[in-house]
């Protein structure tokens, strides 16, 4: 027995220190080093032995809520600590745990918990749940919420806590506009957690944060019929979003939270369970608190469907920053109404965690139903192997080890994935223009080996049948991605050009080269410096740059290799005069008697002028149809004496109005 007792603490010390690194990653720095169901199984096992042994160590996880804060901003006690909730997996507990009380029942929202103080009908304080007993004061933030009213018509101290969260529409939005893939938000409540933290409040008003109050702590004079659904009422009618909940009795619950349950795909809501309140003030608040929860409300976490599967590999995925993460292919199996048959595992430390080995049994489950995970490793192998090449480029490989993760790295610089940005640039709008191919696209294909080099994305139909699988994919858009890639493989000589990614070739120069060689490339790229330096607006450092690009023979085997799959259409040399050789412009403001801006630049390229985003001393003239204007573009103009013209005085100079509204068909 005492034998036995050693070993339980020895293991209880062991979860203390899995479980505390694990929880202040998570709620200090918005970061996983474990899955939450690793976590929960963890805590709960420790929870377990401590009950058994009667034994609490210090600093263990089941007796701290929170950890203390890093963030620069003030700090503040709460008047009543903000302890977390119990929680089940079980409907049945649920009902047993209400009994014959009425109860509300609502989404436990994902995001960060928010305690907002009005006086005179003023909002005058809001502060962070932080640790639970002191929190971040954070009232300018929540000033710019997207729906935290100012100013409400109750004018008594009012004191209600609710949940800061943004919506996955708003989350997708903004990932979309970040280009840079390893510098996107993870998931909603990271983002959140940083924009609610800021210390310049005007980034948190781009953020459409929102507030979903989902307790009243305090409003003096103010009869609520001993109802918490009441206060949700009245809160309502104080102008405040409230949780979204359904009223439930004992026999109502399975029925309440099926409904939930069904709802969880489509919610624009970030959640990670249900939230079970007493509906009796009185009662609820009778019931006391234990040393970490309170008694009146308990959280419920979906039971996770999980399946038995078979592992069948680990796939390696490099991405731009060097990190190779590990991906398990199994076995197809049915989650959540789903074919799944991969899931990341992260880094090294979680595969180690899980022993995993090819033709391991493992059970699978979608977090939140939503993002499939290993749950358990039944036969526990271990026998993976951590590549010592790059999946990518074959180079090699090390293990580094941050903030306690181990990951592994590719440590040649030359490698595809870390150059997504010269694929990204190729099939870009001015360039190849394959709609369909994004840079997160882009990133999962050069990860899983099926783009090398240029011409590979020509071939991407070899791997029908694993992009079809891929998140985010079909039939249909692998359909239509390959449509896309037909249409691309018809273009221009500067189109080809400008996608390259030569240092300082954008699509002007490209296609003022063309008109210099008459669409010779091979003249083109075997010319000396001093021939291109002929081109009007090719310099030193740009013949530099383009001499260098082809005296390296990859470079060139690469663009072969991509010539080789396209259909170069010949643009027909103009016949108009060059009356504009020679000639800078920059375009600025609304046009009128073109198209667009691109109308406009085409006429000048095509009379032998170049158009360029910036006046400066080598502009010739600065085009604005408000020549009167103090735009930045027109004061520069102004200091360097450089003509500001209108679109009519453009149409004068190539002799008259009959070339107006040009490009408009």
């Amino acid at each position: 027995m005492t034998e036995n007792r050693e070993e339980i603490v020895k293991r209880m010390k062991e979860l203390t220190a899995l479980l505390l690194p694990a929880a202040r990653a998570y709620y200090q720095e918005s970061r996983e080093i474990m899955s939450n169901r690793e976590y929960d199984r963890l805590y709960d096992e420790l929870l377990e032995l401590e009950k058994v042994t009667g034994i609490m160590l210090a600093g263990s996880p089941t007796q701290k809520v929170g950890y203390e804060i890093l963030s620069e901003l003030p700090k503040e006690a709460h008047e009543t600590p903000m302890l977390s909730l119990d929680k089940t997996k079980e409907v049945e507990a649920l009902q047993d745990w209400l009994g014959e009380q009425k109860g509300i029942l609502s989404w436990k929202l994902d995001g960060l918990t928010i305690v907002l103080t009005y006086e005179g009908g003023e909002l005058v304080k809001a502060v962070t749940r932080g640790n639970g007993e002191i929190g971040e004061v954070i009232t300018n933030n929540a000033r710019v919420f997207a729906n935290v009213p100012l100013r409400i018509a109750y004018e008594g101290q009012l004191i209600l806590r609710g949940e800061a969260v943004i919506r996955y529409s708003d989350f997708q939005h903004i990932n979309e506009e970040i280009g840079d893939v390893d510098a996107k938000y993870k998931n909603p409540r990271n983002l959140c957690s940083g924009s609610v933290r800021q210390l310049n409040n005007e980034i948190t008003a781009k953020r459409n944060v929102n507030f979903e109050a989902f307790m009243l702590v305090k409003a003096e004079g103010v009869d609520f019929k001993n109802s918490r659904e009441e206060q949700f009422q009245w809160l309502m009618r104080q102008g405040f979003d409230v949780v979204e909940y359904r009223e439930v009795t004992r026999e109502t619950i399975p029925e309440a939270v099926a409904a939930f349950s069904d709802a969880v795909e489509t919610s624009d809501m970030p959640s990670d369970g249900l939230v079970l309140l007493m509906d009796d003030i009185a009662y609820g608040e009778s019931l006391g608190r234990t040393a970490k929860f309170p008694r009146n409300s308990i959280a419920f976490k979906w039971a996770d469907e999980i399946r038995e599967t078979r592992l069948l590999e680990i796939e390696w995925s490099a991405s731009r920053t060097g990190l190779i993460n590990p991906v398990a292919i199994f076995e197809p199996v049915e989650l959540e109404g789903t074919t799944v048959s991969r899931a990341s595992v992260h880094n090294i430390s979680i595969m180690e965690a899980l022993k995993l080995g090819e033709g391991d049994t493992i059970t699978v489950y979608k977090a939140n139903m939503i993002i499939p995970q290993i749950a358990e490793n039944l036969t526990g192998s271990g026998t993976v192997r951590i590549p010592e090449k790059c999946p990518v480029c074959q180079g090699e490989t090390e293990i580094r080890q941050v903030n306690d993760v181990r990951s592994l790295y590719c440590t040649n610089p030359e490698c595809q994935a870390k150059k997504i940005k010269s694929f990204t640039l190729l099939v870009s709008r001015d360039a190849l223009n394959i709609d369909g191919l994004s840079e997160a696209t882009l990133e999962k294909f050069i990860a899983a080996g099926f783009i090398h080099e240029y011409a590979d994305i020509f071939h991407l139909d070899r791997h029908q049948e694993a992009i079809i699988t891929m998140e985010g994919f079909g039939q249909r858009s692998y359909d239509n991605l390959m449509a896309a890639i037909r249409t691309a493989s018809h273009t221009t000589l500067p189109r080809m050009i400008y996608g390259l990614g030569i240092t300082g070739i954008g699509l002007a120069n490209a296609k003022m080269l063309c008109r210099t060689f008459h669409s010779d490339f091979d003249a083109m790229r075997g010319a000396e410096k001093e021939e291109l330096m002929e081109t009007d607006g090719i310099g030193e450092v740009l013949a530099d740059a383009w001499t260098g690009y082809f005296a390296s023979e990859r470079n060139n085997c690469q663009v072969d290799s991509l010539l080789a799959e396209l259909t170069i259409e010949q643009e027909p040399e103009s016949e108009e005069e060059a009356v504009f050789a020679g000639k800078v412009f920059v375009i600025t403001g609304s046009v009128e008697h073109f198209a667009n801006r691109k109308a406009l630049q085409a006429e000048i390229e095509k009379r032998g002028g170049k158009a360029t985003g910036s006046v400066t001393a080598k502009t010739s003239y600065l085009i604005n149809n408000n020549v009167t204007s103090n735009s930045s573009k027109n004061k520069k103009a102004k200091e360097l004496g450089i003509p500001i013209i209108s679109e009519v005085d453009f149409l004068n100079m190539l002799g008259g109005n009959d070339n107006a509204d040009q490009g408009t068909e």
